[in-house]
C-alpha cells in the first residue's frame, strides 16, 4: 500500500471516530435534557393549593386583594359571570377559579409568564394558552361594560346634583374626556412612531368617564405619537366606533389639548387650570379662573380613573414583550375589570383613596395641557364659548 493510500485510509478512520464522537456526545445532551433532567415543577404548594388558601373563608380576605386586586366576592362574581354569561370553561387540569386567578395576578402584578409558571407551578404553554383564553372572554366583557347605561344621558349626575361647587351650573354635564398613554413594547424596527412623550414607546388611548369613575368608552391602539385630536376626531367621525355622543344640549368636558366644538367644554386657555397649581397659589380670582377651578375639580373624575387604572393594574406600566394585537387587548381588559370592581366591589381601597384625594390621578400620570388646535371661527366654538362665559359669570355671581 502506498503512501497516498495509507493517508486516504488514515483520515477515512479520524473522520468515523469524529462521527462517532459527535453522536455520543449528542445522546449524553439528550439524555441530561430529556431522560434524566431534574424536574422543574416540583414545589408542594401548586397553584391550585394556593388558591384554595386564598379563597378560603378563614383566610384573611386581604391576601386576596392584594394578589388579585379585588376582594374574595369581586373574584367569585367575575368568575361567576365569565363562565355562565361569555363561556369560560377550566381545562382537564386547571379549574375556572385557578385560571382567572393566573390572569388577574399577572395583571396586577405585571409579570412575565415564566414568574407565572413558579407561582402556579404550570408550565409555560399552559400559563400562555389560559392567559390568553381569559383574555379574550374579559375583553367580550369589556363590550357590555365599558358604555353608558343610558346613552341618552337623561339624568344628572349625582356627582353634580349633590354638590354645590357644580350644580346648577354643570347640570348638563355627562363626563369627561381625556387621553393616557400606556407602555407599549415594539421591535425596533417599529419603534419609532410609537415614541410618545417622555422618550417611551408607548400606545395612546382615548378614553371617556361618568362621574362614578366609569369608563363608558376606549379607543385603543394609536401609537404613541399620534396627536389627541386626531384620534378624538377619528373617534367621533367612525361609525363602528360606538362612540357616546352627547345628545344636544350636553357635553363633555375636555382640557385644552381639544378642540371646542359643540358637546365638548374646555376649559379657559392662558390662566390657571390644574388643581395643583391652584392647590400651591392664591384663591382663583376672576370669572376666568373661577371657571378653570371648578372644570378642573370636575373634570379630574377622568384623572382619577386613569390613576386607580395604574395603581391597581401594574402590567399596564411594566408591559411584557407580547405581540401588539395582545398589548391592545390588556388594556381593554385592564378597564372592563375596572368597571366591574367599581360596580360590584361594597368596598374598594384603590378607588376609596381615589375618592378622598381629589388630585389622586395627577400624580400617577401628570399629563402635560396641550395647546391643541380649536375651531376657533365657527359656530361650533362660538357656542361652546358663549355656555363657558354663562357658566363662568353664574359662578363668580352665586
Amino acid at each position: 500500500m502506498d503512501y497516498s493510500q495509507q493517508k486516504e485510509n488514515h483520515e477515512q478512520e479520524e473522520d468515523e471516530f469524529l462521527d462517532l464522537l459527535s453522536i455520543a456526545n449528542a445522546s449524553i445532551a439528550y439524555q441530561a435534557m430529556h431522560l434524566s433532567k431534574q424536574p422543574s415543577m416540583t414545589s408542594s404548594y401548586a397553584g391550585y393549593a394556593w388558591m384554595r388558601e386564598l379563597m378560603a373563608e378563614d383566610t384573611n380576605p386581604i391576601k386576596c386583594y392584594n394578589m388579585f386586586r379585588m376582594h374574595r366576592d369581586v373574584f367569585n362574581n367575575l368568575t361567576r359571570d365569565l363562565v355562565t354569561r361569555y363561556g369560560l370553561k377550566g381545562s382537564r387540569n386547571t379549574n375556572v377559579e385557578e385560571m382567572v386567578g393566573m390572569f388577574l395576578y399577572m395583571l396586577g402584578h405585571g409579570i412575565g409568564n415564566r414568574v407565572a409558571q413558579e407561582r402556579f407551578q404550570r408550565y409555560g404553554e399552559t400559563i400562555s394558552r389560559h392567559f390568553s383564553l381569559v383574555l379574550n372572554k374579559v375583553c367580550n366583557m369589556g363590550k357590555d361594560l365599558i358604555q353608558p347605561i343610558d346613552r341618552q344621558f337623561q339624568e344628572v349626575p349625582e356627582k353634580i346634583k349633590k354638590d354645590r361647587q357644580f350644580y346648577p351650573y354643570f347640570k348638563d354635564c355627562i363626563g369627561a374626556m381625556d387621553g393616557t398613554h400606556i407602555q407599549a413594547v415594539l421591535p425596533t424596527y417599529d419603534q419609532i412612531r410609537f415614541i410618545g412623550r417622555k422618550g417611551k414607546t408607548t400606545q395612546n388611548v382615548l378614553a371617556v368617564c361618568n362621574f362614578n369613575m366609569e369608563f363608558i368608552y376606549v379607543c385603543v391602539g394609536w401609537e404613541g405619537q399620534a396627536h389627541d385630536t386626531r384620534i378624538f376626531y377619528d373617534a367621533i367621525g367612525r361609525r363602528d366606533a360606538q362612540f357616546p355622543h352627547p345628545p344636544p344640549g350636553k357635553y363633555y368636558l375636555v382640557d385644552a389639548g381639544y378642540p371646542n366644538l359643540t358637546g365638548y367644554l374646555g376649559p379657559y386657555r392662558e390662566v390657571r387650570y390644574r388643581l395643583p397649581e391652584f392647590r400651591q397659589g392664591p384663591t382663583p380670582t376672576g370669572h376666568r379662573e373661577v371657571f378653570n377651578h371648578a372644570h378642573s375639580s370636575l373634570r379630574s373624575e377622568i384623572e382619577r380613573a386613569f390613576g386607580v387604572l395604574k395603581m391597581k393594574w401594574k402590567i399596564l406600566t411594566t408591559m411584557p414583550n407580547y405581540p401588539y394585537k395582545k398589548q391592545v387587548q390588556i388594556v381593554i381588559a385592564t378597564m372592563a375589570l375596572h368597571n366591574f370592581i367599581r360596580k360590584n366591589a361594597v368596598t374598594d381601597t384603590d378607588f376609596e383613596t381615589a375618592d378622598l384625594d381629589p388630585e389622586y390621578g395627577y400624580s400617577v400620570d401628570h399629563d402635560v395641557v396641550n395647546e391643541g388646535t380649536s375651531a376657533s371661527n365657527n359656530n361650533a366654538f362660538l357656542d361652546m364659548a358663549h355656555l363657558r362665559d354663562e357658566i363662568a359669570m353664574n359662578l363668580i355671581n352665586s
